[in-house]
């Protein structure tokens, strides 16, 4: 929720190389400028933002959450949209960046669980971002490990992102009844 937040510039970079490495379309969702309302159960959102968002949560089918570590939690912003859009995320793949000072372990252990318990997939790892030894002073990612993690996150998102979805897709659309895909429909 600041502008040029660090894990929003990693993330930036990792749907850079989604798009030119791997020629895949990829799209920022950034809920700074797109406002999601407090999530409530029993209300009906149908304003402009939450009709975008809901829009491009469908399109996809891989996410990269990306969240700042505020005092070991994930933002509440982040919690709102997992609240918000639990039931589209199934089936799909997620991966996770965190800024933070101490590996931010437990913020992406709350994004995971939060994940799984929307019947969603995890790579079985995260990106962890330390803004004072990662990134130079405009933002740029300036450690070599770093930048490799955050390819790889880009590359298993495409792929197993790719086959986890499909067959999701085809076993939801399939007549046989012991698949996740048909129990969770």
């Amino acid at each position: 929720m600041r502008k040029n937040s660090f894990s929003t510039n990693a993330l930036k970079n990792v749907l850079e190389i989604i798009s030119v490495k791997y020629k895949t379309e990829a799209r920022l969702l950034n809920l700074l400028e797109t406002e999601l309302p407090m999530y409530r159960p029993s209300t009906r959102f149908e304003n402009e933002s939450v009709k975008k968002i809901t829009s491009d949560v469908n399109w996809a089918n891989v996410f990269v959450l990306a969240s700042p570590d505020y005092h070991g939690s994930m933002s509440g912003t982040m919690k709102n949209f997992l609240d918000f859009f639990w039931k589209e995320f199934s089936g799909k793949t997620f991966g996770y960046i965190v800024s933070s000072h101490e590996k931010g372990l437990t913020v992406m252990d709350q994004m995971r669980t939060a994940v799984r318990q929307c019947y969603a997939w995890s790579l079985p790892y995260g990106v962890s971002i330390n803004e004072r030894e990662d990134l130079d002073s405009n933002g740029l990612i300036v450690n070599k490990k770093l930048q490799s993690r955050m390819e790889m996150l880009a590359r298993d998102l495409v792929i197993y992102g790719g086959l986890i979805y499909w067959q999701f897709t085809k076993d939801r659309d399939s007549s046989e009844p012991n698949t996740f895909a048909h129990y969770y429909l």
